[in-house]
């Protein structure tokens, strides 16, 4: 059995013969033995080449230089033992740090989504990551973000929020509203005396559900959604700028119940309710959506109350980026950890005596790979997503909010598969959190409901893209034309594929029952959803398939290729049946469908280690993890104390 070192690997095998049993005379490409440090691109080794397109090129510096050397801290390695008080104190330690990382500059972070999801993707690597990815979101996009959004922003006093001498936090969701937080109970009602507003939260099940209210951190302020009152008629919700503790503890009329620690992310959550807690004029956050003049007259563009509660919570959107860029950043060290750990492990070998690396068994390597495949597809989506929500515009505003909720769905979904699957192929090593992979599946958790339950929103999206969307062009050409060697081929086959869903959603909705909205959907959501699912992948392979153009060396192409080859050829399986029935596969196809993707999966296997060695993770973040480096849980972890 060949050892699956990176100075040992042999000649790859090429397909000579197009799969559907046909000779194509364009052989499949092959990827030559990258890993000797022989082949060179413009931008170094492979690794290094690869490592540039996945970092944003030439922003690379810029966007993730500050956050990959903050990791390398040492207040960010694993540690043991912690009480549940020092868990949750420990990310706001380390908020301090990221604050430290921009010179002080919190505004420029708040203003730059790309840089706020970066920071995200790498603090979602390290220990204890989850938390700091928690706090920041909510502190910097969230609260600071919100109160930059709305007028006023600029000319309020900032400086003890950009100093951290106040935390701030974001109180939207309740106990009894949560996906449909439109409809949420807490109220600010206008005072004309004052001027000022009176915020009240009118039964138990109003109270703000989840927001890291408590005093731990030291002194915080909120923004709080709240139905804005003007003379007992509801307005719709607004936020509002609260105060809730200084030096001393929390003020009149806040209170605040801390919730049992949420493992995977441990932050202070709390229930948070109010208790006719006068605010002053300046705390409503104003914009066109809602501007309150002197005497209480509302004046809004927005005529409707759900927009004007969409237009004021805007910086949810930028959310589901930071959540999505946090669940690419743990996917990638989940893998990175796997591979490094099956390269070290090593089991018996087929003759007496001889170990070999678990690497070398397809049984182990074939299964990273396909996440390894599926972790560059989701970087690469996120890259294209938030470069095409930074290039938005009011016209396509909405097109482009219903991408990044798609994206963030199935890349968290994906993290949540990637980092188990990552956590078992360690086996009982994973188990123990100082190798972090047992945390990496509970914090992914909290992204998939985060700033959006992942299933909520794709029905939302599902319900516009039935009639409201085009579906993906697929190249035209004979129904039996399609080869499974060609990754943009398999691509059109998808597009078809999309667009199969799509017509049966239609169809279904045309069918459902008369008068019953609720009925008529319930027929097409199954097919709306499978659209939908079918529509992420898409983007992630047009996105795979434009970083792969963009390699300069030809080497690095091939394996991008080849990579999201592999990544497709795993999502038409499920297929297989319509494209089949249409046409647009043969039999001899669909036969040899199983054997073209584990002869991918051999052609690639020689590169696992080039292929996460692009992911760049600093050394201090590896030495620090036993199974990264060929070693194992500590005896100090599991035998403190023993005597001798």
């Amino acid at each position: 059995m060949t050892l699956l070192r990176t100075q040992e690997f042999p000649a790859l095998l090429t397909l000579t013969a197009d799969p559907g049993g046909r000779p194509s005379g364009d052989p499949a490409p092959v990827i030559e033995d990258l890993t000797r440090g022989r082949v060179r691109t413009p931008h170094g080794t492979v690794a290094d080449e690869l490592a540039h397109l996945l970092f944003d090129r030439d922003a690379r510096a810029r966007l993730h230089g500050p956050w990959r050397k903050l990791i390398c801290d040492e207040t960010f390695r694993h540690r043991p033992g912690l009480s549940p008080e020092d868990l949750t104190a420990l990310p706001y330690e380390r908020l301090r740090l990221v604050n430290g990382a921009v010179n002080g500059d919190a505004e420029g972070l708040a203003r730059d989504p790309a840089l706020l999801a970066s920071l995200h993707e790498w603090a979602a690597v390290v220990d204890g990551g989850g938390s700091l990815c928690t706090v920041a979101s909510i502190h910097y996009n969230l609260f600071l973000g919100s109160l930059l959004d709305h007028e006023g922003g600029e000319r309020r006093d900032l400086s003890d929020f950009v100093s951290l001498r106040r935390t701030g936090t974001f109180l939207c969701t309740e106990l009894q509203h949560g996906n449909d937080a439109s409809a949420l109970e807490t109220t600010a009602a206008f005072d004309p005396r004052t001027g000022g507003f009176v915020l009240h939260t009118p039964h138990p099940g109003a109270q703000k559900f989840m927001p890291n209210t408590s005093t731990t951190g030291g002194p915080k302020s909120a923004v709080v959604a709240a139905r804005l009152l003007i003379e007992g008629q509801d307005q719709g919700v607004f936020l509002f700028l609260t105060p809730l503790s200084d030096e001393r503890g929390l003020l009149p009329g806040v209170r605040v119940r801390r919730l049992p620690l949420r493992r995977g992310a441990p932050v202070d959550h709390c229930l948070t309710s109010f208790d006719r807690v006068r605010l002053g004029r300046e705390a409503l956050l104003e914009a066109e959506h809602g501007r309150l003049s002197a005497d209480g007259t509302l004046h809004s563009t927005l005529g409707n109350r759900r927009k004007r509660f969409l237009r004021s919570i805007g910086r949810v959107t930028v959310g589901k980026l930071c959540m999505s860029a946090a669940a690419v950043g743990a996917s990638r060290a989940a893998v990175a950890l796997a591979v490094r750990y099956g390269h070290h492990r090593l089991v018996s070998g087929p003759r007496s005596g001889e170990r070999v690396p678990v690497n070398a068994h397809r049984s182990h390597h074939g299964r990273l790979l396909h996440s390894l495949a599926t972790v560059y597809a989701m970087t690469f989506l996120h890259r294209r997503v938030l470069s095409r929500f930074l290039g938005h515009t009011d016209e396509d505003r909405a097109d482009t909010e219903r991408l990044v909720a798609v994206a963030k769905g199935w890349i968290t979904w994906q993290a949540r598969d990637i980092t188990l699957e990552c956590r078992e192929r360690c086996g009982a090593q994973g188990l123990f959190s100082v190798n972090a992979l047992s945390d990496f599946p509970e914090y992914v958790e909290g992204t998939i409901t985060a700033e959006g339950d992942n299933l909520v929103i794709w029905v939302k999206a599902a319900a516009e893209m039935v009639f409201g969307h085009d579906g993906a062009d697929a190249a035209p050409g004979a129904p039996r034309a399609s080869s499974l060697t060609d990754p943009r081929s398999v691509r059109d086959l998808l597009a078809r594929v999309e667009a199969v869903w799509q017509e049966r959603a239609r169809a279904a909705l045309r069918r459902g029952p008369s008068k019953d909205p609720v009925g008529r959907w319930n027929t097409a959501c199954p097919a709306a959803l499978e659209m939908v699912s079918v529509h992420a992948v898409l983007q992630a392979a047009d996105a795979f398939l434009a970083a792969a153009a963009q390699a300069a060396g030809p080497r690095t192409r091939e394996l991008l290729e080849q990579m999201c080859l592999l990544f497709l050829l795993q999502r038409i399986v499920p297929y297989t049946g319509d494209l089949l029935a249409d046409g647009h596969l043969s039999d001899a196809q669909v036969r040899r469908l199983p054997e073209v993707r584990e002869a991918v999966v051999a052609r690639l296997a020689p590169h696992l280690m080039t292929l996460v060695e692009a992911f760049d993770l600093p050394a201090e973040f590896l030495d620090a993890i036993p199974i990264a480096t060929g070693g194992c849980v500590p005896l100090a972890d599991y035998t403190a104390g023993a005597g001798r």
